[in-house]
């Protein structure tokens, strides 16, 4: 039992350290000067994907689908990359295409609907049982990096937290699939996705263009979240110290972490087989090889505000917009003294919605979803779809080998009743 302990105890240390050294490598900054790289051209054109480099070209027309690569700017700037994969792969087009849009979590992007092999990811699955597939890619990450005045390596391209994730991406992208298409939407998130999700929702916003809305580890409440990793940060503020140092991105990857990490797992009694799981929980599903794949493109830069923002919300057990820890400041931004709440009771209670969460996941934990889920108490019978999947852990649910049959086809049931 002592042994057992001291294993748990340096397998938490690890995961502390870690933490610890996934911000300090943004304070490194390796991102190399775009401006003059790219001899003076302006942040937009030095940071639209190439037709060889992007989403469609590497991750997509590889496995034989048509794709097309566009972009959608939003109403403060931001210039956000977008995949559409318009047919199933034998090219066939069947009738009239219902789209769906697809959002991924925090540190990930589009790619996220991709890891897994054709037959098992869900961007094919919906492809080829005739929707009309959309995958977007938030502000800052590596298709999403463009602005019409502003690069990267400027301090105010990441002044943002998914509060302007609500205001700005989601809408933009919302509108744009919705002018591409002419048809309302199909919306599906993972994890943050969810989150912009419902916060939209409960302010009344996007409902117009929504068919139905499918939320994958559901993030609302984050005050019980058991993740040794995110629970180490928000309680050393973390976040906060890297923000009041004027760092202002978040860039998860760096070849020194590597090193460091490569130390810190060679040590007895450290066991880093299993790293990911201190962060999202003991996933059941995954296949070894699919974490190659997921290193080979993730994880991805978000802003520190944004994580400022997610460590307020462990803390204190709420869902509201930024708080700035300063009255003055609240009220100028809020017009109020406190930061707005987003109120999760004010979803429609006939829209209909489908929510998976897992047993074993870390960020999105059973305590919390189940405070979601009596905010939707009053939800119509007939238009909420609950599933519990008591092994399922975070990244089961866009990586696990298992997730087709486990949730994509009970989710794809969902949306052909809608």
């Amino acid at each position: 039992m002592k042994h057992m302990t001291k294993m748990m105890g340096n397998n938490i240390l690890a995961s502390s350290i870690l933490v610890i050294l996934l911000f300090c490598e943004s304070a490194v900054g390796a991102r190399t000067k775009l401006l003059s790289a790219n001899n003076g051209q302006d942040a937009t054109s030095a940071l639209a994907p190439s037709a060889n480099d992007g989403i469609c070209a590497t991750m997509v027309e590889t496995h034989g689908y048509a794709c097309e690569e566009h972009t959608v700017t939003t109403q403060d700037g931001y210039i956000l990359s977008m995949q559409r994969i318009p047919v199933r792969k034998s090219g066939e087009a069947s009738g009239n295409r219902i789209p769906v849009l697809l959002q991924h979590g925090l540190l990930m992007d589009g790619i996220t609907w991709l890891l897994l092999p054709p037959d098992q990811s869900l961007a094919f699955l919906l492809a080829d049982n005739g929707y009309e597939v959309w995958l977007g890619n938030t502000r800052g990450t590596k298709y999403s990096l463009g602005h019409t005045s502003l690069s990267p390596d400027d301090p105010a391209y990441w002044e943002w937290s998914w509060d302007e994730l609500v205001a700005y991406d989601l809408p933009a992208t919302f509108q744009y699939v919705h002018d591409q298409t002419g048809q309302k939407i199909h919306y599906v998130g993972h994890s943050l996705g969810t989150l912009v999700a419902l916060g939209a929702f409960c302010k009344d916003q996007q409902l117009n263009r929504l068919r139905s809305a499918v939320l994958l580890s559901p993030i609302a409440y984050l005050g019980q979240i058991p993740s040794p990793l995110a629970r180490a940060a928000a309680e050393n503020f973390i976040a906060e110290a890297l923000y009041k140092a004027d760092i202002r991105e978040f860039n998860p990857k760096g070849k020194a972490l590597v090193e460091v990490l490569k130390a810190v797992c060679s040590k007895p009694g450290v066991d880093c087989t299993h790293l990911l799981t201190a962060f999202t929980g003991k996933n059941c599903c995954l296949n070894s090889s699919i974490v190659d794949v997921f290193l080979d493109h993730e994880p991805q830069s978000t802003s520190t505000k944004n994580l400022v923002h997610i460590s307020q919300m462990i803390r204190d057990g709420t869902v509201a917009m930024f708080d700035y820890n300063n009255k003055d400041e609240n009220m100028q931004h809020y017009g109020q003294p406190n930061p707005p709440v987003y109120s999760m009771t004010s979803i429609p209670n006939d829209l209909p919605l489908f929510l998976s969460y897992g047993g074993a996941d870390a960020l999105s934990d059973v305590k919390d979803v189940k405070l979601l889920l009596a905010s939707l108490k009053d939800h119509d019978g007939d238009k909420l779809v609950v599933q519990y999947r008591d092994d399922y852990a975070h990244a089961d649910f866009v990586m696990g080998q298992t997730a087709k049959q486990d949730v994509y086809d009970p989710l794809m049931a969902f949306l052909k009743l809608q």
